[in-house]
């Protein structure tokens, strides 16, 4: 399926060893994300560095109720093509959402400097997000 709605994506993710479901459901997660406005949304595929997750998908939240807000959207998509997150955990500026190929983590921008998740796998591959494409081409 997704060979059709990002063909232009297509070369790219063959050359990633990430499964197609994985890297169709990171693009519907980022869109919800950017849909409930959040910043800095980064997917890394970790697929060459960990057994149990292919993908982190990390987005910031500039307060607690958009982290709160952000979350619920992504996992609203996701349970509308079929996904269910395996668990969901949380703190007062954070969430996580496991969907066992992909992991969300929705933190507020001091707790993302904080733990520095994108250092922490700045030598895994970024993939490009198609709703991060248009929200920066719209000014967003």
């Amino acid at each position: 399926m997704f060979r059709h709605r990002w063909p232009h994506l297509y070369e790219r993710i063959t050359s990633m060893t990430i499964s197609n479901r994985t890297f169709e459901i990171t693009q519907v997660a980022a869109k919800a994300a950017i849909d409930k406005i959040a910043v800095d949304v980064v997917a890394l595929d970790l697929s060459e560095q960990l057994v149990l997750s292919e993908v982190f998908l990390i987005a910031t939240g500039q307060n607690e109720a958009q982290v709160d807000a952000i979350a619920d959207e992504v996992e609203r998509q996701l349970a509308a093509i079929g996904d269910k997150p395996l668990r969901r955990e949380h703190g007062a500026e954070w969430i996580l959402l496991d969907y066992s190929d992909l992991v969300v983590h929705v933190q507020s921008a001091e707790l993302r400097k904080y733990y520095m998740l994108d250092r922490l796998w700045n030598d895994c591959p970024q993939i490009e997000l198609e709703a991060v494409k248009n929200a920066a081409a719209h000014g967003r």
